[in-house]
């Protein structure tokens, strides 16, 4: 059966793309997408290590009044990773507003910051920012201009394909994006209205990138390397952004950095190395965020990292009912160091 995400004949792969971001020129085509409440440092250092080539924080709200929250300082802590950029993601409605908090993110060491124009969520929409903003050209266009007049570092966007399946205007605010001095857009394959629903689409994604001279990152569906080789030839974008497939499988970049390379696909990792990997980001975690809220924010990191094991079931609702670090990591050692370990649920 047809994949329905593609319509047009694919194209050859080119030779590696070297992606360059302002005077940063990142090791691959591998971009980790920023997930609120998910790619926070420890995460990461974890998808650096595996591969990415590139991870911005998670979105922070343009309202320099938070920036004294501890939530906020969490979110925009390096990661401390070898070779890897430390990007900012900020959202808002406001042109002053956005430019005040990439100023303030520069002066606290951010190199890179990048404009989230592309969430879908309600929270953000109904502040009218987020994906929201590309019902409104003339206000992308001053929020690109105002933020990249504050810093002096490159600024970078994420966007969706446009409001609605009815009003694609990617392209259009792409060439805007690229006016206003936008070094590389990142474009999700849905509508602001899809949200998460049905599947992405790239011939949008593929307009782009004959529409602009910048490097264009493509995103949404893109789960395995045979995914990112089919989106890269269709498209024919500069790299490829990995969200959800990434979450509690940090191992996907190495995967798909070796389809993309054409190389053999490195092995799949054992049960040892999935424990050590979830005990580092579950500790990160413990130490980031403190104790007790640490360990609740692991918790979802422990269920992804146990999705379609036997008895993961039970186990998560022994983890969920700790709230203690020592506990958390008692449990998550006897449950990977069992025999059975990594059998598949029946």
């Amino acid at each position: 059966m047809a994949d329905r995400r593609f319509h047009a004949s694919p194209r050859p792969i080119d030779e590696p793309a070297v992606i360059e971001i302002g005077p940063h020129r990142l090791r691959n085509r591998l971009f980790l997408a920023p997930m609120a409440g998910v790619t926070d440092g420890p995460f990461r250092r974890l998808c650096a290590r595996q591969g990415a080539g590139y991870a911005a924080s998670e979105m922070i709200s343009s309202d320099t009044l938070l920036h004294a929250t501890a939530k906020t300082r969490h979110r925009i802590q390096p990661a401390d990773a070898e070779r890897l950029v430390h990007a900012v993601q900020i959202a808002g409605a406001d042109p002053q507003a956005m430019a005040e908090a990439a100023a303030l993110n520069v002066a606290h060491g951010a190199q890179v910051i990048d404009i989230n124009m592309g969430c879908p969520a309600k929270k953000v929409c109904n502040r009218a920012a987020g994906s929201a903003l590309l019902s409104d050209p003339g206000q992308v266009e001053r929020i690109l201009a105002a933020v990249v007049a504050s810093v002096r570092v490159p600024v970078t966007l994420k966007i969706r394909t446009g409001p609605d399946r009815e009003h694609r205007n990617g392209v259009d605010i792409a060439r805007l994006a690229e006016r206003c001095g936008i070094v590389c857009l990142a474009v999700h394959g849905r509508t602001r209205a899809d949200r998460f629903t049905g599947q992405a689409e790239y011939d949008t994604i593929a307009a782009i990138v004959e529409a602009v001279s910048i490097p264009v990152i493509a995103n949404g569906d893109i789960l395995d390397g045979e995914d990112a080789c089919r989106v890269l030839a269709h498209t024919g974008a500069a790299g490829v952004m990995i969200g959800r497939a990434a979450q509690g499988n940090p191992f996907v970049f190495a995967r798909i950095e070796a389809a993309i390379e054409g190389r053999d696909a490195p092995p799949a990792p054992d049960a040892t190395a999935v424990h050590q990997a979830l005990v580092e980001q579950m500790v990160g975690c413990h130490t980031l965020y403190g104790e007790y809220r640490g360990v609740r924010i692991a918790r979802k990191h422990i269920a992804w990292y146990c999705r379609g094991l036997r008895h993961a079931t039970r186990f998560r609702e022994r983890v969920n009912a700790v709230g203690d670090a020592v506990s958390q990591r008692a449990l998550v050692d006897a449950f990977f160091e069992r025999p059975d370990a990594f059998a598949a649920a029946a």
